[in-house]
């Protein structure tokens, strides 16, 4: 496993790490513990020392297991970062108060039974929130009493991210970015990487579009994003498929396919697409089960992409994906 510096953090983080999201289990499925502490210690034996949670991410049970992992293995440098704001019903930027966001860290910190939070970052907060300064201040307090560590924001838009970094708090910036999100590589991975903030890659194979195994018949769950969320019914639809119309997915995924032939999962490939980009710190990919994670590792094998392979997948990007997306987020 390859490790690259989490920005101004200074952590030395696995390149490959985990999020968290479906860690227990397959969207749309009940937080299973035993299906969680499965995959996360798999993580751990595999050499990820970075795992990325939500205080929402199955109302509270993925922090839990997140921190019953850590506590478990003591001896074990792991690099916790979890997120807060979206328990704010309803999620609007009036709701954003530093009590509020107070009260989230210590819920937090008893969910994974610590004394102290690697890093917390904002969760896509609405875009006013990141023009108040309040905000980001609550979190000095919260460091200098010995509950964080750090700082850290996921964003929706290159926007937000770039209004962010401005404030010197911010240690880390967690963006969706993949072969069909290209933007933030255009300016905002340059601003970062000039103010030394590090960069979380989440949703890097589009909801599993890019590991090139679904198709116009595959289904989903009644209860899975990928199912109710392709228009933004229920959150930004960016998070869903990376925004990208499914069937015009699926065609990009074929063009794909043709770049890199004789590949069982295009998953792999997809991933070292992203680690080609020098700012990035880690990536983020989730796994409902062990065998997902594995195949998201064997990245680490996957040669460098060649100058006429990135060029091709930039091309499949600007024909198909880039009306859709570009100038959304």
């Amino acid at each position: 496993m390859h490790h690259r510096t989490l920005g101004k953090t200074g952590f030395s983080i696995s390149e490959i790490s985990l999020g968290t999201w479906q860690v227990g289990g397959k969207w749309g499925e009940s937080f299973s513990h035993q299906n969680a502490d499965h995959i996360l210690n798999a993580a751990v034996d595999a050499g990820i020392n970075f795992i990325d949670t939500a205080d929402v991410y199955g109302d509270g049970e993925s922090e839990k297991a997140v921190g019953r992992l850590v506590r478990s293995r003591s001896g074990e440098r792991i690099y916790v970062a979890t997120k807060c704001g979206r328990r704010l019903q309803p999620h609007t930027a009036e709701a954003y108060q530093p009590a509020a966001l107070r009260g989230f860290v210590e819920d937090s910190l008893r969910n994974m039974g610590l004394d102290t939070l690697d890093l917390v970052q904002l969760h896509c907060p609405p875009t006013e929130v990141y023009y108040r300064p309040e905000i980001f201040e609550v979190f000095d307090r919260l460091k200098e009493e010995g509950k964080i560590q750090h700082l850290g924001v996921s964003v929706e838009k290159v926007e937000e991210g770039l209004k962010a970094i401005e404030y010197p708090n911010v240690t880390t910036l967690q963006v969706i970015f993949n072969m069909f999100r290209q933007r933030p590589a255009e300016l905002l991975f340059k601003e970062a990487q000039r103010r030394d903030v590090g960069i979380i890659v989440r949703v890097p194979l589009a909801s599993g579009l890019l590991t090139g195994k679904f198709s116009a018949q595959t289904t989903f769950e009644k209860d899975d994003h990928r199912n109710f969320n392709r228009n933004g019914e229920a959150f930004d639809k960016g998070e869903t498929f990376a925004g990208v119309d499914y069937n015009t997915g699926l065609a990009a995924v074929e063009e794909l396919k043709k770049v890199f032939p004789g590949q069982p999962s295009l998953a792999p490939v997809a991933l070292r697409w992203i680690l080609m980009f020098p700012e990035v710190s880690c990536i983020i990919p989730g796994a409902s089960k062990p065998e997902q994670l594995l195949s998201n590792l064997k990245t680490e094998e996957v040669p460098a992409l060649t100058t006429e392979q990135l060029a091709a997948v930039r091309e499949v990007y600007d024909r198909l994906i880039r009306p859709q997306v570009h100038q959304i987020w």
